[in-house]
């Protein structure tokens, strides 16, 4: 005989709560490395660079390691393609009035952009906030209208995201 008390309202919300707490464990699991990545049989159909720091010099670190990534790509997979979203504080450096104090990461955007064809994203709702707009950014730089929204849509053409580590991490490599 089966007791009432396994479906009183208590335990199915228990079942509930174990259920989500599974999902959300798959949700928060580890995000691809580039090792992972590396060590896959089979190219993915292409690769979304993200980042997103505090830090407004990030991209000191980001942009070469994104540089030498895509190159580690290339020989594993070659022909996949590739594109790069920043939408945090580091993308206000690629700003087409502070490429004096920033010339190297610009050459790199640069040739990011028109050498190696990974586009470069900056998120135009953000810049918004800061008063600024597409016109404020170099033409090797396009303004996606929301940086989130950009990953989505490499997502959603079987992209995999690549989170590009933060400066603080890259600093201590």
């Amino acid at each position: 005989m089966v007791s009432n008390d396994m479906f009183s309202p208590s335990c199915r919300l228990l079942t509930v709560w174990i259920g989500l707490l599974a999902l959300a464990g798959q949700a928060c699991a580890a995000p691809l490395t580039l090792d992972a990545l590396l060590a896959r049989p089979l190219a993915p159909a292409g690769v979304v660079f993200e980042i997103v720091d505090r830090d407004p010099h990030a991209l000191d670190l980001a942009l070469p390691w994104v540089k030498q990534a895509a190159q580690r790509l290339k020989a594993r997979f070659p022909g996949v393609p590739m594109a790069l979203v920043t939408h945090g504080q580091e993308m206000f450096a690629l700003q087409t009035g502070g490429r004096a104090d920033n010339s190297t990461i610009h050459q790199i955007a640069e040739s990011l952009s028109r050498d190696d064809g990974i586009p470069v994203h900056v998120c135009e709702t953000y810049a918004g906030r800061r008063g600024l707009a597409a016109e404020d950014f170099p033409a090797y730089v396009d303004v996606a209208p929301e940086g989130p929204a950009q990953i989505r849509n490499y997502e959603a053409l079987d992209y995999v995201r690549l989170v590009v580590p933060r400066a603080t991490t890259l600093k201590t490599r």
